[in-house]
């Protein structure tokens, strides 16, 4: 077989450790899964209360554009229908520009460490990929728009960041946006969004009647608890959505992740609740890093990144082992991390004991 040269060393996308094969490998009964990036209060009652009384008809495909989503969908965010694309989660629509904007010959730019589905995508279709180290956490925009070349077909922004948390205020977007050439996208990844509560984070749908290069990606998995039903949407002016259309694959969002999500559109008053508590989880582990010496990155999402200065493997292993599925940073750019998913308190609180454990038992070998 003739397979593309760079597939040949690609490592598929690395998920987590499952809560059955945690079970089964340790014979634990009780597991914690804060490892990605998931909703630990689920989904609201309303989407519940749809899928129990769904009553589709399974043998006919689903409205392959989405319709009354995307309505749903431009009435809340105040565009226009022409303005949104729809995913089988915003990786799609990630694949979807790649496939678009992405070939041999050209160049695209990303922050380093970040969302590592950009960079996969950028290798499967042979472009040029150009990564501008973080400082302290954030996207060096400089650097980035001073990386933008006549080869340039996309840029890649995600903020909050994945796996630090930092954010893009809006300062910095409306600056970064006018530097950037009229036939560049910028791709601006908030699949965080929902749980920002920084005054000066970035208002992105504002920007979008002045850059018709601008695509914004949001998506169902995070806040609104619907992970395993893969919705993920595109915001941007209505050329840039006519023209990725034909990239989207027929019937890619199923008929009952489309009632689920228009239930969850539906139930903002769900969405707050989580954010609030999302807001004291963070805290929460906060004052233990603060408390214990841990170094983190402050977090507009609902995850934080620890730097334990130890091995992340290391520590990932020994929380593993004792119940609570986190996510190493060794995977993430950040080997001396692990990043942690926001619970409920109990769940926090649970985790934190372990890690104090941890530390504890760290000590007495290092001494």
């Amino acid at each position: 077989m003739r397979w593309k040269e760079q597939l040949l060393k690609l490592k598929p996308y690395q998920p987590g450790k499952s809560i059955s094969e945690v079970k089964r490998q340790y014979g634990l009964t009780e597991i914690v899964k804060l490892a990605s990036n998931e909703n630990p209060f689920g989904s609201s009652e309303k989407v519940k209360n749809v899928i129990a009384n769904y009553a589709g008809k399974f043998s006919m495909y689903p409205d392959g554009y989405a319709t009354e989503l995307r309505t749903h969908l431009a009435n809340h965010l105040g565009v226009n229908e022409g303005q949104v694309i729809l995913g089988n989660g915003s990786d799609e629509i990630i694949q979807m520009i790649a496939r678009a904007l992405l070939k041999p010959g050209t160049k695209t730019v990303m922050a380093a460490p970040t969302f590592p589905q950009y960079k996969h995508n950028g290798v499967i279709e042979g472009c040029e990929i150009t990564e501008i180290p973080l400082v302290d956490g954030a996207h060096d925009l400089d650097g980035m728009a001073a990386a933008i070349d006549e080869r340039t077909t996309v840029v890649w922004l995600c903020s909050p960041n994945n796996p630090t948390g930092m954010y893009i205020t809006e300062e910095e977007l409306t600056a970064f946006m006018a530097r950037v050439p009229s036939d560049v996208l910028v791709v601006l990844d908030e699949a965080y969004y929902e749980y920002v509560t920084a005054e000066d984070y970035h208002d992105s749908l504002r920007l979008l009647d002045q850059y018709k290069n601008l695509i914004i990606l949001r998506t169902f998995s995070k806040i609104y608890g619907l992970a395993s039903f893969r919705v993920g949407y595109g915001i941007a002016h209505e050329e840039a959505i006519t023209a990725l259309e034909p990239v989207r694959e027929p019937f890619n969002v199923n008929s009952l992740a489309q009632a689920a999500a228009i239930a969850a559109v539906m139930d903002q008053e769900f969405v707050d609740v989580c954010k609030k508590e999302n807001r004291a989880g963070l805290e929460q582990f906060y004052q233990f890093c603060d408390t214990a010496g841990l170094a983190y990155y402050p977090s507009q999402g609902n995850f934080i990144l620890i730097d334990f200065k130890k091995d992340g493997q290391e520590v990932f292993q020994f929380l593993l082992e004792r119940g609570y599925i986190v996510r190493s940073g060794t995977a993430l750019g950040f080997p001396t991390c692990v990043r942690i998913t926001i619970g409920s308190k109990e769940q926090n609180q649970g985790l934190i004991e372990i890690i104090k454990e941890f530390l504890s038992v760290d000590t007495v070998l290092n001494k």
